[in-house]
């Protein structure tokens, strides 16, 4: 997926291959700063950088900073004022500040720690990372549930230890490859989700009709089974048809799929509660449905109903609602 950044791989592979390396994370913001705490940039004692922490308004002068840390093996914490000018060379109406913490890897911030962090990431496992100036950095995958749902990275309550959250990327497997589907996808990939499809039907789920796209041509609870579901996926149903839909509900309502939902009038959807029931499932797993699927904002037609969807799918991932 695009919008999953390797950063901390890439700062890990430098140093494994011995040029030096050194992660430097934005930990705090005021006004309209380029970039949002947490956001990373690794460089190399070669001078070589992945990611960003400002945009390009001061990304020179972290990267000189940087070297000097990564030769003295010392932590180093930055201020800068972006100005209104630099602000709006990156697209912004006005500047802010922001603090920079720079760590040398393999003094700073230990080899072994940002190994297992790099595992974490591959795995999709959730991870916080917790560092700062005077802090012994360490790796927590319990805890900090607000950070986790919100992807907020950010200091803790004693002013020292910052928290960055490393969550996996975002997923979104649809069951029915139909007209709200075509347009689901590219919105959801822009929003940062990487997009699955399944639908063992031929002349729906075609690449001809969703070119670029992933598309597993089997049954959806066999489907869902090999792609894996976590706190990090969302799962739209689309088919209108109990022998899809209902299979793909029995994996998703006993999964940690942040969001379940599926297409489908009032009426559809009571016949899915019975049906449901009668299945096994309790009243709170049912209620984990958003049924009919997506937000009440008078859509009309397929792409005004994936913007629905998708602004749902938002809202009960950034608030829990």
């Amino acid at each position: 997926m695009a919008e999953f950044d390797d950063i901390p791989e890439t700062a890990l592979a430098w140093h494994r291959a011995g040029k030096g390396a050194a992660l430097a994370t934005v930990v705090e913001t005021w006004g309209s700063a380029p970039r949002r705490v947490g956001s990373q940039l690794a460089i190399s004692g070669h001078s070589e950088i992945a990611g960003s922490v400002s945009g390009g308004c001061v990304e020179g002068a972290v990267v000189a900073e940087a070297l000097d840390a990564i030769e003295t093996g010392e932590p180093v914490m930055l201020e800068y004022g972006v100005s209104d000018d630099d602000a709006f060379a990156v697209g912004l109406a006005c500047g802010g500040t922001i603090r920079v913490l720079v760590e040398p890897v393999g003094t700073a911030l230990p080899e072994t720690l940002l190994q297992e962090l790099v595992a974490a990431r591959i795995a999709r496992d959730p991870v916080a990372c917790l560092t700062g100036l005077g802090v012994e950095p360490r790796l927590e995958r319990s805890g900090h549930a607000d950070r986790f749902r919100m992807d907020r990275s950010g200091f803790e309550a004693d002013g020292k230890t910052f928290v960055a959250i490393h969550n996996p990327p975002l997923r979104l497997i649809v069951v029915g490859a139909v007209h709200i589907a075509q347009a689901l996808l590219p919105m959801a990939r822009i929003a940062g989700y990487d997009p699955l499809l399944i639908d063992p039907r031929d002349a729906f789920g075609s690449a001809a009709r969703f070119p670029g796209e992933t598309i597993i041509d089997d049954w959806p609870d066999a489907a869902l089974d090999r792609a894996g579901l976590d706190m990090r996926t969302a799962v739209v149903l689309l088919t209108h048809d109990p022998k899809l839909d209902d299979p793909a509900l029995d994996r998703a309502l006993r999964s940690d799929a942040f969001y379940v939902g599926a297409l489908g009038s009032r009426r559809t959807h009571a016949k899915r509660v019975s049906r449901l029931t009668d299945a096994g499932f309790s009243a709170t797993e049912i209620g984990r449905i958003h049924g009919p699927v997506g937000l009440d904002i008078g859509a009309a037609g397929p792409a005004e109903i994936a913007v629905s969807i998708l602004a749902q799918m938002t809202d009960v991932l950034r608030r829990g609602t």
